[in-house]
């Protein structure tokens, strides 16, 4: 499993990187970066997406006309565009969501972004991301890019990634620590 999970991203970080190089030197990293959220969300958001990129039922002709759609309906750049029909093509659809990641991660180095997992147990206000994302920011040197989601099993507080970095704070971790120091002392 190892093996297909390294090779999925080493085809995914050829396209990606490619089209990272196009649009970089074509002064559209904006404009691709916006491309690549939504190409993102429209995958978590869509079982017949998803359904289409790694079901072998669909023809190479299938996934090509449907991305191609998808495309031209998201209003993607001629590279992108271009670059879905051709992993459509060489039946590499299902490298979609490395690919988005891939992109993603190179656009936030060349920005000099990192991004912050947060989880928490309820949702965060505008104001309590803001001033996470202020105080990561200060603690990293760099712009911090927040992608949060709520996990009410943490009971309160929240689980902050930061690179290599994790910050717990959550209830049930405390409560996991007080459990293992009383079966320790009993």
């Amino acid at each position: 499993m190892a093996n297909s999970v390294s090779m999925s991203q080493s085809i995914a970080g050829r396209y990606a990187q490619a089209v990272f190089d196009i649009a970089k030197e074509d002064g559209g990293l904006d404009a691709l970066a916006r491309q690549t959220e939504d190409l993102g969300a429209a995958l978590s958001d869509s079982a017949d997406l998803r359904d289409l990129i790694s079901s072998p039922i669909y023809t190479r002709d299938d996934q090509a006309r449907a991305i191609g759609a998808l495309a031209q309906k998201m209003g993607f750049s001629p590279v992108l565009a271009n670059t879905l029909q051709l992993m459509a093509r060489n039946r590499r659809l299902f490298v979609l969501p490395q690919l988005v990641r891939q992109l993603q991660a190179l656009i936030a180095a060349e920005r000099g972004e990192v991004t912050a997992e947060v989880t928490s147990a309820v949702a965060l206000t505008d104001d309590q991301q803001t001033r996470l994302r202020d105080t990561l920011a200060q603690k990293s040197g760099k712009k911090v890019k927040l992608n949060t989601r709520v996990d009410e099993a943490l009971i309160g507080g929240m689980i902050v990634k930061l690179g290599s970095q994790m910050i717990d704070s959550s209830i049930r971790s405390k409560l996991a620590s007080l459990q293992n120091a009383m079966k320790e002392v009993g």
